[in-house]
Formats: C-alpha cells, sequence, structure tokens
C-alpha cells in the first residue's frame, strides 16, 4: 500500500471512532452558583522549562529543586530556607483573567511558560457534595495543581475544562499552581503560524463550583424541527442510573418527567406550547429553564428556534433569512487589548453590528470566543458562526492532532449547544485540498452531525479562479450545508476595483452561499481623495466595499455576507512600517473603535437588504 493510501486507510479507521467524552462537561457552569478565583495571582516566566524537566532534561525533581520551589511550596510553610530559586509567593502579582502580554512591557511578545500561584481560603463542603475547578480557557497547554497535586492537564487555548478536586481540597488556606505554555507545533490545533495574536496565559475566568455528588452534567434542550421541545441529558455521579429527572420551563407551562437510563442518560420530547415565542434576531426571546435531579438543578436561559436550508436559501423558523454579518476576534476595544470579555466589552463589540451595521449576524473567528460573547448575542439578538481553529495548514496526518481538534469541538459545542444565536458550527477556515485534508475534515463534521443535529455545518473555504469565473471546486462542499467562501479579489490581486462587479460565482452543487471573508486595509484617519485612491486609505477600502457588494447581488445563491472584519486586530504578521506597525487594518472600526468610511457603506448596504425582506 501506497504511503498516503496508507494514511488516507488509517484516517478513515479513525473516523468510525466515536467523538471524544467529556471528562466533565458542567454545561451551564456560568450559571451555578461558584467560587471566583478571579483576581490578583502572582506570576513568574520560566523561558527554560526548568518548572516542567530537570538540570539534564530528567522529570521534574530528579536534578533540581525548580518544580518543587513553583508547586510545593506551600502557602502554610513558614520556613524560607527549604526553598530557592522559584519563590512564587514573593513574585509579580497581576490580576486574571487576562492574557500576559498586559502583566509588564517586557512579556508583549514572551512566548514560552509562564507559573501562575494564588492562595485562597475555602470550607469544603459537607458530605454528599463534589467540588470541580473549572478554568473558562487557558492558552495554549496548561497543567494544573492544588496543594502541590498534580490535578490533570489540558490542551486547546479557547475552550473550557474543569477538574473534580474534592479530595485535595482542605479546610482554610489552599493554594492552586498553574504551568501555561503558550507554544505551539505544527502537531498543535491552530499549528504556530496564523493571522492574528498569541493571547497566552489564563484567558477567561477561573472557578470552583459546588455541587451534589449526584448532579446535572449535561442538558441539551432545543425546539426540534419538527416543532418539538425535545431534551438530551447526562446526569454524573453513583446514582446516576435510574435517577428521577424532569425538565420544567415555568413561562410555558411546560413540565417534563422521566428515568435516566443504566448510562445516566435521559432522552426525552414533547410538541411544543402553542404560546411559545420563537427566537429571533427581531425578537430574542429567552426562557428560564432547568433540569432537575435529586438535590441538583442546573438552569440556564435557553431560546428556542430552528435553522435549516432548503435549496440555496437559509430558513430561520421556517422562513427564509439573509445572513448580514461580519467577522470579528475575540479582542476588546482599546489600544491594549488582553482578551479579557467582560459582559459590557461584549455588549460594546455586538451593539456595533446589531444597531451600527443593521446586522442580524456575527462571525465568531477562528476559535471558539468567550461564553460571555455567545450569550450576549442570545440577549442581543446576533445569529453567530461559531468556529474552531482548524487554520491553514494543520498536520493532517497525525493521529493526535485529529484528536485534540476533536476535543475542542466537543467541548465549544457543548458548552453552546443551548445558545439559540448559534446557527452554524465551522470546522476549518482555509484549509489546501488534499485526500487527508478531506478525511480529517469529514470526522470534524460527524463529530458535529453527532453532537448536534440542530444546527448547520460549514467550513471557511478557497475557490479557483479562472479568468473572472470563480469555481467552488471543494470537494467538501457536499459534505456540508452551507457552502462558505474567503474572497480578496481586488486587495490580494491587481484587479482594479472596478472590475469587481464583473466577477461571476459558479458552483456544483445548490446550496446557499456565505461570503464568509472579503476585506482591505484602511488606516483610521489616513485619507486620499483621488479618483485612483490609495491602498490602506479609507478612500480605498470603502470603495472596494461598494464594488464587491455589487459583485455579491449578482450572486443568486448567496445567503449571506461576513466581511473581514469588525475591528482591527493585533497580528504578529502584519509589519507594515506605516500603516501596520502589528495590527491587521482591515476592521470597519478601529481598535479603539473610530468608524471607517467603508462601516458607512456596509451599514447602508444592509439596511436597504433588511428593507427589501
Amino acid at each position: 500500500m501506497k504511503p498516503l493510501a496508507r494514511i488516507a486507510a488509517l484516517m478513515t479507521a479513525l473516523t468510525l471512532l466515536a467523538f471524544p467524552a467529556a471528562a466533565q462537561t458542567l454545561a451551564a457552569a456560568d450559571m451555578r452558583p461558584s467560587t471566583s478565583l478571579d483576581g490578583a495571582w502572582h506570576w513568574s516566566i520560566d523561558p527554560y522549562r526548568d518548572g516542567v524537566a530537570g538540570f539534564h532534561g530528567g522529570p521534574p525533581g530528579e536534578s533540581t529543586r525548580r518544580w518543587a520551589d513553583i508547586v510545593q511550596k506551600d502557602v502554610a510553610d513558614a520556613d524560607p530556607a527549604k526553598w530557592f530559586e522559584f519563590d512564587m509567593q514573593q513574585s509579580p502579582v497581576t490580576h486574571l483573567p487576562g492574557s500576559w502580554i498586559g502583566h509588564a512591557p517586557e512579556m508583549r511578545l514572551y512566548q514560552g511558560l509562564v507559573w501562575y500561584q494564588r492562595g485562597f481560603v475555602y470550607d469544603p463542603p459537607a458530605d454528599g457534595k463534589r467540588v470541580f475547578l473549572r478554568f473558562g480557557a487557558v492558552d495554549y497547554a496548561a497543567d494544573v495543581y492544588l496543594n502541590g497535586k498534580h490535578v490533570g492537564s489540558h490542551r486547546g487555548g479557547f475552550t473550557p475544562f474543569a477538574f473534580d478536586v474534592t479530595a485535595l481540597l482542605r479546610p482554610g488556606n489552599n493554594q492552586i499552581t498553574l504551568g501555561v505554555d503558550s507554544v505551539r507545533t505544527n502537531a498543535d490545533v491552530p499549528p504556530p503560524v496564523t493571522d492574528w495574536e498569541t493571547y497566552g496565559g489564563i484567558t477567561r475566568s477561573v472557578t470552583l463550583i459546588a455541587v451534589p455528588e449526584t448532579y446535572v452534567d449535561d442538558a441539551f434542550v432545543r425546539l426540534t424541527r419538527d416543532g418539538k421541545i425535545a431534551i438530551s441529558a447526562q446526569l454524573d455521579g453513583p446514582a446516576r442510573a435510574g435517577a428521577a429527572i424532569r425538565l420544567a420551563i415555568p413561562a410555558l407551562g411546560l413540565k417534563l418527567e422521566g428515568r435516566t437510563d443504566a448510562a445516566g442518560q435521559w432522552e426525552a420530547d414533547v410538541a411544543a406550547p402553542k404560546g411559545l415565542k420563537r427566537w429571533s434576531p427581531e425578537s430574542p426571546a429567552l426562557y428560564d429553564v432547568s433540569v432537575a435531579s435529586g438535590e441538583d438543578v442546573l438552569a440556564d436561559r435557553i431560546g428556542f428556534r430552528t435553522v435549516e436550508v432548503r435549496g440555496t436559501k437559509i430558513l430561520l423558523n421556517g422562513q427564509p433569512i439573509f445572513l448580514r454579518g461580519i467577522s470579528m476576534h475575540e479582542e476588546e476595544l482599546g489600544k491594549d487589548p488582553v482578551r479579557a470579555i467582560t459582559p459590557a466589552a461584549a455588549r460594546a463589540l455586538l451593539t456595533e453590528i446589531k444597531q451600527g451595521l443593521n446586522g442580524n449576524f456575527v462571525r465568531l473567528a477562528h476559535y471558539p470566543h468567550s461564553e460571555v460573547m455567545t450569550r450576549m448575542a442570545d440577549e442581543l439578538g446576533l445569529l453567530v458562526w461559531s468556529e474552531v481553529p482548524v487554520y491553514w495548514r494543520v498536520d493532517w496526518s497525525n493521529p493526535d492532532t485529529l484528536r485534540d481538534a476533536r476535543a475542542m469541538l466537543a467541548e465549544n459545542i457543548r458548552r453552546d449547544r443551548n445558545r439559540a444565536s448559534i446557527a452554524l458550527w465551522s470546522v476549518s477556515n482555509e484549509t489546501p485540498v488534499g485526500d487527508t485534508r478531506n478525511t480529517f475534515l469529514r470526522t470534524l463534521i460527524g463529530d458535529v452531525r453527532a453532537l448536534d443535529d440542530s444546527r448547520l455545518v460549514t467550513a471557511a473555504l478557497l475557490s479557483k479562479r479562472e479568468g473572472k469565473v470563480m469555481t467552488i471546486d471543494d470537494p467538501l462542499v457536499g459534505d456540508l450545508d452551507v457552502m462558505a467562501i474567503n474572497t480578496y479579489n481586488g486587495w490580494y490581486s491587481d484587479d482594479a476595483l472596478m472590475t469587481l462587479p464583473g466577477f461571476e460565482w459558479r458552483t456544483p452543487v445548490q446550496k446557499p452561499l456565505i461570503f464568509s471573508e472579503f476585506g482591505a486595509d484602511a488606516l483610521a484617519g489616513f485619507h486620499d481623495g483621488d479618483q485612483d485612491p490609495h491602498k490602506f486609505s479609507e478612500e480605498f477600502q470603502a470603495e472596494y466595499y461598494r464594488q464587491t457588494l455589487k459583485m455579491a447581488e449578482k450572486v443568486p445563491f448567496l445567503a449571506g455576507l461576513s466581511p473581514w472584519i469588525l475591528k482591527d486586530f493585533r497580528s504578529p504578521r502584519r509589519q507594515h512600517p506605516v500603516y501596520q506597525q502589528g495590527w491587521n487594518r482591515k476592521g470597519l472600526i478601529s481598535e479603539t473603535g473610530t468608524r471607517k468610511a467603508a462601516f458607512f457603506v456596509l451599514a447602508e448596504a444592509y439596511k436597504r437588504r433588511a428593507a427589501s425582506r
């Protein structure tokens, strides 16, 4: 068997494996009572990784005391003579969550290992309770220690993870230590080279969550396309089998009861009440929902709607909808973002889309954004494209890379599949066509459908150009519900802007298309009023949008737009000394929120689109 055929056979076999099981999902964890560990933490760089390897490369502690200095020096230990090299308790203090690029000026471009530590006082709950230590996200790899004991590890910088720490907590003083490593290899997801900033560190909230010994770990509540309220629930704990469980939506007068199977699972559905108000961008109705079993009650705020495809149309609640959107990175407004998304920061960004651009849709690129963002989209009424960072050239033939990608996808979907705003799960961005790539991505598509069959699957693809004919020829389109294409004619090509409306788009399949990216850089405040405006000027960007939107109007199977991008964002690869200086300037607003001329071009186009419904 030839090497490529052998690899393809291996990857095909891997597709038959079940998607990764969740250790603990802790669904709607942000809605549970919790103890916050946000705030002041000590930190220290470890550029030579002394804390994770011995002097001659052996395991920690074999030939050095540094690992013990970092991890095992206890807040209760009063003898400083026992310790040397590292002293985390006297290291600098920062406030988390937030990337280390904001800890100190010299951390701006640091890549590597950083140690974090803090003490906290905790009163362990009574018998019959379990306590989980949950991280909203740590970028990229994390090793977690509690009171000197290794709790667990996690890879992937954008999804939550949790560990049961009941047995490691002690009354009174406790100490938590994290080793956070931002360095990625070609086997990681994403690989090292991207087009955005690596925000290494603890970038989302850290909490302790106490639950009963048997608790509701996961509950997926949705409106099915045939008009039913359905629930898929999972209990975790010793009494999970045959347990009584119930779903309640008080505002609808809905109660549904049953018992779990031997694995602690419960599947049930009931006809949706006639009084149900369906969630939509115009009316983002949310309901208080509870799933209870024994002593545990899992509460959430959930909207109910359906999304599907019919021919070349996307249907929301059975009616065609054109997605008037924009793409967005997870960066708060300001000159010095540290990826610390608060509700206020999320509201500010999404309001620019909903009210400023007259939008109804946002592509959250190129990785899962904070749950703060997706909950805000639920509240404000914006449909969401959610994505995992299978980006450009990952190691398609590496089983470990596939494992990590599948785990990220599962963690993202399990976290957010109760968010009514999410309409599309995306499995990749701008990946080169090939047999191993196709098999890799088809595995992810299968995982999406197994985890959530109520939404649409897409991927941002590239197209083939022949003259002025653009053909969507990626073999993956047959596996997707919605095609999506990134196109930059007129920016990354020599085409005159006035020629863009003359481009023709063709596809071999009858499916909806989203132009998932198009854009041009502009430095806010740089103006060039000539008839032939200079690239990087606001005038060039505005004219680029006018002409590209004219092209888009001629595509009969076009169902949505998410141009690149809402806000200028940090990108180390963008180093034009005048116009970029480490920022990708394709934003319609600057990093501080100044609207560029193209913002108003798109806003007016979307206003006309909305009026023509």
